[in-house]
């Protein structure tokens, strides 16, 4: 399937699921989180879903985090630029909704890319080959590509993967793994 067909039928399929099955699944979600080795880092990147769109709900994975003493860091986004500015969540940070229901922090401490071990990131499917397909804004692209090489990249998705994205191209950054509330797809070389 091509990403334009993959994106409908993704979108299709999330906007079918009952508000109490999302919270049913993002809690699997994190609970199958929890069996990654992946919690001796330091600094975490979180999307804030956008609720509209029934995106997976991470309070649950930003409870874990806080419980481990974890930096938890989130984004805020420039539709112009297409870039990304990372701050630090705490107790002070204000949020407010940008324009596209993006909760977006208004203040805090800025993180680099290159500090950011860890990255949870959305998306509407995935592939076998952890090949992934978003909104198509490039988004997180354009971060990923700024973060060490080392930076463990975890996608979270309702839904099982697709057998294969047929129009992947190079700029594309592939997952390291993706969690649903089934099963953990590992892509990493070991």
């Amino acid at each position: 399937m091509f990403k334009k067909e993959i994106r409908k039928k993704y979108k299709d399929l999330r906007a079918a699921i009952t508000t109490d099955l999302l919270e049913d699944k993002a809690i699997e979600i994190a609970n199958n989180l929890l069996k990654l080795p992946v919690w001796e880092y330091t600094n975490y990147h979180v999307f804030l879903p956008i609720e509209k769109l029934k995106e997976i709900n991470t309070e649950y994975i930003i409870q874990i985090l806080s419980g481990k003493d974890k930096n938890i860091i989130i984004s805020k986004s420039d539709f112009e630029s297409g870039e990304m500015t990372h701050f630090l969540l705490n107790d002070s940070t204000k949020l407010v909704l940008n324009s596209y229901g993006i909760p977006e922090p208004v203040n805090g401490i800025k993180i680099s890319e290159i500090d950011i071990e860890v990255v949870f990131i959305p998306l509407l499917a995935f592939d076998k080959q952890g090949n992934r397909v978003g909104y198509g804004k490039g988004f997180y692209d354009k971060f990923l590509s700024k973060c060490s090489s080392k930076t463990i990249k975890i996608g979270l998705s309702f839904f099982e993967a697709e057998n294969q994205i047929e129009d992947v191209y190079e700029g594309d950054i592939k997952l390291d793994y993706c969690i649903t509330p089934e099963k953990t797809y590992t892509f990493i070389k070991k």
